[in-house]
């Protein structure tokens, strides 16, 4: 049958890149690493720890998530290789059928396993956290911000990360004006780092009573999430601390308390917000692990020795060109700018479906 020969030759080609991917996720040593992290849990004093204790399950369990999806793989090549060899013994068109569609999910897990290893930044593992906000356009602009909102928490749901919101500010008549969000998971930030940038929607306006097609921006800032290890010197004489009464999404205690921190960097004009701890402490710690973040960032990509050089955010954060339009109306269609990946289906795209956009920025950074 012509289309089994397909599949074995699909096969065939599928098979050695299986082999290769332990190589390139570092399989044995995953094993080596987990046995030994295994052996340090078990004894007594290392429960001494909390922190620490946590950080080394954390540890053990990203590696047997790896390594059981490796796992799973090669199961899969092995089921797919006994479809191929029922078909020879038996021409049965369902059978092959069958064997056809396993190939083609072998093919597609594959890749997806082919992008991790691309995933090779100092801060890929890390949890991410998302910072939004609107551009001009009043309700129009914050409509928007609250669509990409629940579009990053949809493309978290469906990746099996946790979504905590950081802070949360509700626009005038709708939407959102800003919002900090934690993505957590195993290499969160890798994947979203790719999301960082400005966001250009076109539609035709429900906020217009004449029907007219306006045009939205709103920003998107990724950082990832640093640990403890990570420490930057910054003069407590550069922070300016404001609380205020929390609003918004939120527990109990929103409204009842001036619980809500801001801090301002006054050398750069940084500003990060958290509301939603618990306490006003927990909120201003929140918010020193986001101001930290930034400024290392920043100085990490503008190549300075330290936090003291960075004069200034408006280069390094300052809205330029989009990296994606969203068109609604007059055809659908959603482009990224750096890399031509495009996708017609705006209300899947919408619900989370940016797996094509993001493999389509790594293959190609």
């Amino acid at each position: 049958m012509v289309i089994l020969d397909d599949v074995k030759r699909t096969l065939g080609e599928l098979s050695p890149v299986v082999s290769d991917l332990a190589d390139a996720l570092h399989i044995e040593q995953c094993k080596i690493r987990l046995d030994e992290l295994e052996n340090k849990s078990a004894d007594p004093a290392f429960y001494n720890d909390a922190a620490e204790s946590g950080k080394v399950f954390a540890e053990m369990g990203s590696l047997k998530d790896k390594l059981e999806d490796y796992k799973k793989l090669c199961e899969a090549l092995s089921d797919a290789e006994t479809l191929i060899e029922m078909c020879d013994e038996d021409a049965d068109e369902e059978l092959a059928e069958e064997a056809q569609a396993a190939v083609e999910k072998l093919a597609t897990e594959v890749e997806d396993m082919r992008l991790v290893t691309l995933l090779t930044g100092e801060y890929d593992s890390n949890n991410a956290i998302l910072t939004f906000h609107a551009g001009a356009g009043g309700t129009e602009a914050q409509d928007w911000v609250s669509m990409l909102y629940r579009m990053y928490t949809r493309f978290a749901e469906k990746h099996g990360f946790s979504v905590k919101v950081l802070d949360y500010l509700d626009g005038d008549e709708a939407g959102i004006k800003s919002a900090s969000i934690l993505i957590s998971g195993h290499n969160a930030y890798g994947f979203l780092r790719s999301e960082n940038g400005v966001h250009r929607l076109v539609r035709i306006s429900p906020f217009d009573s004449s029907g007219r097609r306006h045009t939205s921006f709103a920003s998107l800032e990724v950082m990832p999430e640093l640990d403890d290890k990570i420490t930057i010197e910054i003069d407590p004489a550069d922070i300016k601390m404001e609380v205020y009464r929390a609003s918004g999404a939120g527990g109990q205690h929103i409204n009842k308390t001036s619980s809500a921190v801001r801090l301002i960097h006054t050398p750069t004009g940084i500003v990060v917000n958290c509301q939603n701890e618990r306490s006003q402490l927990q909120n201003r710690e929140m918010c020193m692990k986001m101001l930290t973040a930034k400024l290392y960032q920043i100085k990490e990509r503008e190549h300075l020795d330290k936090i003291t050089d960075i004069k200034g955010t408006q280069n390094a954060i300052a809205w330029g060109s989009q990296i994606r339009s969203y068109v609604f109306m007059p055809y659908t269609l959603v482009k990224d700018h750096r890399t031509n990946f495009e996708n017609g289906n705006v209300d899947a795209v919408m619900d989370g479906a940016l797996d094509g956009f993001i493999n389509a920025y790594l293959k190609n950074n």
